[in-house]
């Protein structure tokens, strides 16, 4: 298995700078992983693909006002800041844009607020110590981090977040729950579709590209998550029931095969919360996803990974193939894909 295995050719034109309105009006390509059959939809019409019984299981981490601007004390350089990760009240893992920040750094982000550099993490990675806690501050200073790739500004940052949305954390939306409505939700409800919530925040590796020939030997990154025990009982009578589970979106299958490790036997999934660095391949078991929800990603991202592991990396590429010849529209605000 090498990294170049799940590269693709993709134009920039077919990057989507914008989402669509309404939200479940965009493109829904359903692939079925036992006959290789792509069927072209319409998202709002995805209950046409989903049967009584089935339950939904959608991320619902909120996305934070992640980039943050400062300046150095006592000369004034400017620095940005953007947020991955809260180890403590006050204190956070930031990505650092800037020069010479290095241990024991000032910076002045107001009038009332200043920062710390405590510790060189990875690269440009650093810890960061705040003067007070950030819950007030941030929507006040921050603004919401969109994905490298989207070069347009968002004119309402609520479009990039979910309707489930609740559990603030997160440096980037699960974005295949984007394209969910109330009403569509409410619709499936209807049909007889159960709904269920997990939570993961987003770090901002999930963009990031595998640098190592062999993706093997790439350290995946760690994420926080959350399967609650009302959740897992969820999963558990609907497996029971010979309902499938449909995972929106690759934050969601990281959660709930998390928890399956960790499940006793006679159980799909087990109540779980804490970290998770599941690195999802080709050669994978999965034990709690039946089906998935999902957008297109990026060449040799560890997302396309994870989809080649549950529908095959050939079917896989074939379909983005397709995708692009029938004008798809990929990444954070583009179409979907529904794998069953």
């Amino acid at each position: 298995m090498r990294t170049a295995d799940f590269d693709y050719d993709l134009p920039e034109s077919f990057i989507a700078q914008e989402p669509v309105e309404p939200r479940d009006s965009a493109r829904l390509m359903v692939l079925d992983r036992a006959t290789g059959e792509i069927t072209h939809a319409i998202f709002r019409d995805i209950g046409r693909f989903l049967r009584p019984g089935d339950l939904l299981v959608a991320n619902r981490t909120r996305v934070i006002p992640a980039r943050l601007f400062a300046r150095k004390i006592p000369t004034g350089g400017k620095v940005e800041l953007l947020l991955l990760r809260r180890e403590a009240p006050g204190q956070w893992q930031a990505l650092v844009r800037g020069r010479g920040l290095t241990e024991g750094k000032r910076l002045a982000l107001d009038d009332d607020l200043e920062a710390e550099i405590v510790a060189v993490l990875d690269g440009p990675v650093r810890r960061v110590r705040f003067s007070r806690p950030l819950d007030d501050t941030l929507n006040r200073l921050g603004q919401v981090p969109l994905p490298p790739y989207i070069h347009r500004p968002l004119e309402n940052p609520e479009r990039y977040q979910t309707i489930f949305a609740r559990e603030a954390g997160s440096a980037a939306a699960p974005t295949a729950g984007l394209h969910f409505t109330d009403r569509l939700l409410d619709e499936l409800q209807a049909q007889g579709i159960g709904f269920a919530t997990v939570t993961l925040h987003v770090g901002l590796d999930t963009f990031a590209p595998v640098k190592e020939d062999d993706p093997r030997e790439h350290k995946i990154h760690t994420e926080w998550c959350e399967v609650s025990a009302e959740t897992a009982a969820q999963i558990n009578r609907t497996k029971a029931a010979g309902g499938r589970i449909i995972a929106v979106g690759t934050t969601t299958v990281r959660t709930l095969e998390t928890a399956a490790l960790h499940a006793p036997e006679g159980q799909v999934v087990a109540p779980w919360i804490g970290d998770t660095d599941l690195f999802i391949l080709p050669g994978f078991r999965f034990r709690a996803t039946d089906a998935m929800i999902t957008n297109f990603h990026l060449p040799k991202s560890t997302l396309v990974m994870l989809v080649s592991a549950f529908a095959g990396r050939e079917r896989i590429l074939h379909a983005y193939e397709i995708a692009k010849q029938e004008g798809y529209r990929f990444f954070s605000f583009g179409d979907a894909m529904l794998i069953l």
